[in-house]
């Protein structure tokens, strides 16, 4: 056999199949992962972030669950999203906040907020028991362009955050918490538009936000966000083509 003496400096990507463990979405079902370390594989992110994969710290992951395809990856066109009237009022409500880019240095201000969003919305959740150092992680451990958004008030009070990564032709949401106390201000949909004009303002094409669960009640809300695509047998599809627009919310 020939060998021709070269010397491969950077290893395959490697994909893992983690346990089962309880499902983070629905009751009673068990979750598994296709995971793989990106840590010197930053380049290779956007491209598997296009095929389904979403991204904790250095790791990138996509459900691979036994007998269970709930889990679909979603996408809103930046350039063609059109707000509905509830997304109008969430969006004229929170006109008194100011986006800025953080530091990225993590402080007590932004872990407290995070463990009050938690406390309110996700005590049973894989993060409810999550450290400082754990958290600081979570925003600064990335191998590719990533920011932290802060949302203040004129007086300068933090009422929300997003965690955010920066993709060839699109924004991806990683993660986002926000002032628990502040209902009406719906600060969820209302990152999630902001994060469409940021979109635009760069001439991004898309905003990722996740996994859209049809029978998640915590994951539904994403469908509000149109006209959006859906990654469905190795492909991006209209969202409004597919059997997922009968489970739309209806507006509030």
């Amino acid at each position: 056999m020939k060998q021709d003496g070269q010397i491969f400096s950077e290893l395959p990507l490697r994909l893992r199949l983690t346990r089962s463990h309880a499902c983070a979405y629905l009751e009673g079902r068990q979750e598994r992962r296709l995971a793989a370390d990106i840590t010197q594989h930053g380049a290779s992110h956007d491209q598997l972030a296009e095929a389904g994969f979403r991204r904790i710290e250095n790791w990138v992951y996509r459900p691979a669950c036994e007998g269970c395809q709930a889990c679909i990856p979603i996408r809103v066109s930046a350039k063609d999203f059109r707000m509905s009237r509830n997304l109008s009022r969430i969006w004229r409500t929170n006109q008194d906040l100011t986006r800025t880019p953080s530091s990225r240095l993590v402080g007590q201000s932004h872990y407290q907020l995070f463990l009050d969003y938690l406390n309110s919305r996700h005590q049973d959740g894989q993060m409810a028991a999550m450290s400082f150092d754990e958290f600081s992680n979570m925003v600064h451990n990335s191998p590719i362009e990533t920011a932290l958004l802060e949302y203040r008030t004129v007086s300068g009070d933090l009422m929300a955050c997003m965690l955010l990564d920066i993709q060839r032709g699109g924004l991806s949401a990683v993660y986002s918490f926000y002032n628990p106390e502040e209902q009406r201000r719906s600060l969820g949909s209302f990152m999630v538009i902001d994060l469409v004009q940021l979109a635009r303002e760069m001439g991004l094409d898309w905003v990722y936000l996740g996994y859209y669960v049809a029978d998640c009640r915590k994951m539904i809300y994403k469908a509000r966000f149109q006209p959006s695509e859906v990654f469905i047998n190795g492909r991006w599809v209209s969202f409004e083509q597919t059997r997922l627009a009968e489970t739309m919310p209806a507006e509030l």
